[in-house]
């Protein structure tokens, strides 16, 4: 039997997180308000057949491979990027040494600023919803955040960690990360996060957490072709 997290978003949409997934033929994605993300059981060209069905016009959809395909009739590669998936079964350090708050519905205008401004990451208006978000505020204003998104099998995904960059070099994405993987742990679950491979500085910060890189996976974010690309 697959690892839940060789394929974290379809084991996440047929999952815990089902609530949030629409469907074209064999494939699953979260509605475009909550994350870009797509998958179908086995990854394959075939099974990917359908996949423009669940792109709107003017937005694009995701997905996670085990390398780069060949993208599905109707569709383009908007980009490519190798990335990383790390676990940790305990996370290092000690209390945040900071205030923080769990973010709640009124937060939601502010964290999809701070997100956009930010760039931490596929984040929508509603990404949100997806999970619990701890966030630490300066002067009333939302300086930091981080929260859960996937969620295949007992595996849970720490995302949305960004800091205001005026608000850096304080301990508030690893104090964040570390309150998020703990709350994932006293649930019985187990944390894992993505990011660029080439995104060193940050996987430096996961690893000096306990988190461990356990694969390799290609994102590939995809949009309806234009006229031009279909050689018109």
């Amino acid at each position: 039997m697959d690892h839940p997290l060789d394929r974290p978003i379809w084991n996440a949409l047929t999952g815990r997180q089902a609530a949030f997934a629409t469907k074209a033929g064999g494939i699953l994605r979260y509605g475009p308000a909550f994350a870009p993300f797509a998958a179908s059981a086995d990854g394959s060209a075939d099974s990917l057949a359908r996949l423009i069905d669940l792109v709107p016009d003017g937005g694009h959809v995701t997905l996670q491979q085990a390398h780069e395909v060949a993208p599905p009739p109707g569709l383009s590669i908007l980009r490519a990027i190798p990335t990383v998936q790390m676990v940790a079964d305990r996370i290092n350090g000690g209390p945040a040494a900071f205030h923080f708050d769990v973010l709640t519905p009124e937060d939601a205008p502010e964290m999809l600023a701070l997100a956009q401004l930010t760039k931490p990451g596929p984040f929508a208006e509603r990404t949100h919803e997806l999970g619990q978000f701890l966030g630490v505020r300066r002067g009333g204003r939302l300086v930091a955040m981080a929260g859960e998104r996937m969620k295949p099998g007992s595996f849970t995904e720490i995302s949305g960690v960004c800091t205001h960059p005026d608000h850096r070099g304080q301990g508030y994405a690893a104090g964040l990360m570390r309150e998020v993987a703990l709350a994932i742990f006293a649930r019985g679950e187990t944390p894992f996060l993505h990011a660029f491979a080439t995104n060193t500085g940050a996987i430096a910060l996961y690893e000096k957490l306990g988190f461990v890189t356990r694969w390799q996976p290609v994102l590939m974010a995809l949009e309806r072709s234009t006229p031009a690309s279909l050689g018109a």
